[in-house]
């Protein structure tokens, strides 16, 4: 029968293979060995290292920003609700939303102290709108400051309101041969920068992104676009240079 004839030829191959390893170790081990680490090698090769990309996931733009790093091939969404997971990724992505609730959720959950330590260590880390006010160091029209990672004065709401935000697009060749769409909604701005941070794009010569050794600010919301340049960009210049 069929059945028959398979565990035939299963038995064969693998007495065949116990065969060969015994031959290998008695008679041919150097010979045995490099073809043993050839073959690791070849293997090696096709292995695909997947980059844990988290996403703050206490309030904001989560789900959008995780359907934006699903579309990276080497990158692997997470997220990120504890210290826990906060010490499992590769680089961390702070989302849009309200800056002052974040920052008092980060207090609550006792997540702003290990998250602003790891991100000092070098923990790859990117503030859209909120997320900028977070990693700043200086916020003008606000007593108090969060993270305090960032060497950039922002301000919070410095565009207006809900109903002032706003669509545009720029031509970025640093980050995108093509123009890129941006999203402004109750935006902040940065007001003044430290002479290590890179000034990324401006409108009406006003700062609306930048970055500064591990860290990437934006003002507006590229996961609420269809366009993963940015994605891309701290994926390829931020995360992968670390």
């Amino acid at each position: 029968s069929v059945l028959s004839y398979l565990i035939v030829l299963v038995s064969s191959f693998l007495i065949n293979c116990i065969l060969y390893a015994v031959s290998c170790t008695l008679f041919f081990p150097v010979s045995c060995t490099l073809s043993a680490v050839h073959y690791s090698y070849s293997i090696n090769k096709v292995v695909v290292f997947m980059l844990k990309i988290g996403v703050l996931d206490i309030q904001g733009g989560v789900a959008e920003h995780i359907s934006m790093l699903e579309r990276l091939s080497d990158v692997e969404p997470v997220k990120v609700k504890t210290k826990d997971d906060i010490d499992r990724i590769d680089a961390l992505i702070i989302p849009g939303g309200e800056s002052t609730a974040i920052g008092k959720l980060l207090m609550d959950f006792n997540l702003l102290d290990p998250l602003m330590h790891k991100i000092q260590s070098g923990l790859p880390t990117w503030g859209t709108c909120a997320g900028m006010i977070l990693l700043a160091k200086k916020i003008s029209n606000h007593p108090k400051t969060f993270l305090n990672v960032m060497d950039i004065q922002v301000r919070r709401n410095a565009y207006g309101n809900q109903l002032d935000s706003f669509r545009t697009s720029l031509k970025l060749p640093a980050i995108s041969k093509h123009e890129i769409p941006m999203v402004f909604i109750r935006a902040p701005y940065v007001e003044n920068v430290e002479k290590d941070v890179k000034v990324l794009a401006k409108i009406d010569d006003i700062i609306i992104a930048c970055e500064q050794k591990n860290l990437l600010a934006t003002s507006f919301h590229p996961e609420l676009t269809d366009d993963i340049s940015f994605h891309t960009y701290f994926v390829e210049n931020i995360v992968k240079r670390q």
